[in-house]
């Protein structure tokens, strides 16, 4: 199991975070988590019309970008046919993949998920129509929920021309059947490499499940991905393997 210090974590956070979860951590103690910190409903959209053609590949891999990591590995860790979820930075240089760096917002990198997948047993799309639904807001632009910057931005890292075609064209039917009560702010950026995150922050939602972050923010998701993906829900998580 991950070791886990909270003076470590919450020193490595920039200020305006470190308050905003002292913030948090307050209402919880005082309100129930129907709070006013409440996430989001997720939204019950169609399936992507466009999507890649069965592979005969083991494996695949997927790279989004939905916020913070911590809800977005949780999601995609219980989703089946799902091999490995890892937290981590994409859109900047390997150089300034730390979170320390990537929390001052320069540094064009993302908070991204690494999602290695089987492809004869969930899609492309599938993941998709999981990321746009649940596990993010895709109208939101350089923000998810509390946090701010484009460390935060909805993005999608296409590793392939067929992964480009299938986003683009599933966020042009979305956006078409106004599947959102305002039009989808995901970015479908050049993929240019994917850098894991420090140790402390894989497994997050799973190793830290009482954490008020992770409460408010991030177990609705989870909850709404078994309501909503029934058929696609696995009550296990395919946790990382970690260092620590």
């Amino acid at each position: 199991m991950t070791t886990f210090s909270v003076a470590r974590f919450t020193s490595a956070l920039p200020a305006w975070r470190r308050n905003g979860l002292r913030l948090m951590l307050g209402a919880a103690l005082l309100q129930t988590a129907a709070c006013s910190f409440a996430a989001e409903d997720a939204v019950s959209i169609a399936p992507p019309q466009k999507d890649e053609r069965v592979s005969s590949s083991t494996t695949e891999t997927a790279v989004l970008a939905g916020g913070c990591f911590w809800g977005v590995q949780g999601v995609f860790q219980h989703v089946q046919g799902v091999k490995k979820v890892v937290s981590g930075y994409a859109g900047g240089k390997a150089d300034t993949a730390q979170y320390e760096r990537v929390s001052e917002g320069d540094t064009g990198h993302a908070e991204s998920v690494e999602i290695t997948f089987d492809p004869s047993q969930v899609s492309y799309g599938k993941l998709l129509q999981i990321f746009f639904s649940v596990a993010h807001n895709p109208t939101e632009l350089n923000r998810q929920g509390p946090d701010h910057g484009t460390q935060y931005r909805s993005a999608i890292f296409a590793e392939s021309p067929e992964q480009q075609a299938v986003a683009q064209a599933y966020i042009a039917q979305l956006d078409a059947a106004k599947s959102f009560n305002a039009p989808i702010v995901t970015k479908i950026e050049q993929y240019n490499g994917f850098y894991p995150a420090e140790d402390y922050h894989q497994n997050f939602l799973t190793t830290h499940p009482t954490y008020p972050y992770i409460v408010i923010n991030d177990l609705p998701k989870v909850g709404q991905l078994k309501q909503l993906f029934a058929d696609r829900y696995s009550e296990q998580p395919v946790l990382l393997k970690t260092s620590q």
